[in-house]
C-alpha cells in the first residue's frame, strides 16, 4: 500500500503551502519524538501531517498522544469515533473530519452510512445517535447545554459518569480540531470508500 508520504513528501510543495505552521524536517526531529512518529506510522501505515507538524513541539505532541491514549479507557471505540466525527463536524475541521472518517472506517469498522450520520449528529444506533447529538450540543453551546440536552442523553441510557466521559472525549477532539483549524492542515488522509457497509 502506498503511504501518504509517497504522495506528499515533506518537501516544500504547493500543497504544503496550505498549512500555516512549519512541519520540521525528519532530521530536525529529536530521537524520542521520531520514535513516537514511528509508532504512529506503524498504526496508520503513514504519519499524518497533523502529527508531523506537532513534532515541532514535542510537549504538545506528547499531550495530544497522552490524551488520545487515555480516552481509550472510557466508552467503547465506536462511541468515541462517533463523538470524534460529530465534534469535528461541529467545529468545521476538514482535516479531523477526514482523519476520523478514515480511522472510523479502516480501524473502527464503522459503515460509510454511520460515519455520515455521525457528521450530522446522529447514528444508525439510537444510543450513539444520542451521544452524537449531545457532543455537538456541548461544542455549539461551549458546554452550556440545557437540562433537555442532559435529559436526552440520560434517556438514551447514559449514566452521569458516562456523560462526564462523553464531555471529556469531546474536549480531547476539540483540542485537535483547534490545532488543525489554526494550522489549516493540508488534508493528507486517504479517502474512505463508500462501499464500506460494515455495521
Amino acid at each position: 500500500m502506498a503511504t501518504v508520504e509517497d504522495h506528499h513528501p515533506h518537501e516544500s510543495t504547493e500543497a504544503d503551502a496550505m498549512s500555516r505552521l512549519t512541519t520540521p524536517a525528519p532530521d530536525e526531529v529529536p530521537a524520542q519524538v521520531q520514535a513516537t512518529l514511528d509508532g504512529i506510522r506503524a498504526q496508520f501505515g503513514f504519519v499524518p501531517t497533523m502529527f508531523a507538524t506537532l513534532a515541532a513541539n514535542p510537549a504538545v505532541l506528547d499531550i495530544v498522544m497522552t490524551l488520545q491514549g487515555k480516552i481509550g479507557r472510557v466508552l467503547d471505540a465506536k462511541t468515541r469515533h462517533t463523538i470524534a466525527l460529530a465534534v469535528s463536524q461541529a467545529n468545521g475541521c476538514d482535516y479531523c473530519q477526514a482523519m476520523h472518517a478514515y480511522v472510523s472506517s479502516e480501524l473502527g469498522g464503522m459503515s460509510h452510512d454511520d460515519i455520515e450520520l455521525a457528521h450530522a449528529g446522529s447514528s444508525t444506533d439510537p444510543r450513539r445517535a444520542a451521544v452524537a447529538r449531545f457532543a455537538q450540543r456541548v461544542v455549539e453551546s461551549r458546554g452550556q447545554v440545557s437540562d433537555a440536552d442532559i435529559a436526552a442523553v440520560r434517556g438514551a441510557g447514559y449514566t452521569d459518569a458516562q456523560i462526564q466521559a462523553i464531555v471529556t472525549v469531546a474536549v480531547v477532539f476539540l483540542l485537535t480540531n483547534f490545532l488543525n483549524n489554526v494550522n489549516q492542515t493540508d488534508v493528507d488522509i486517504p479517502a474512505v470508500a463508500e462501499a464500506n457497509t460494515a455495521a
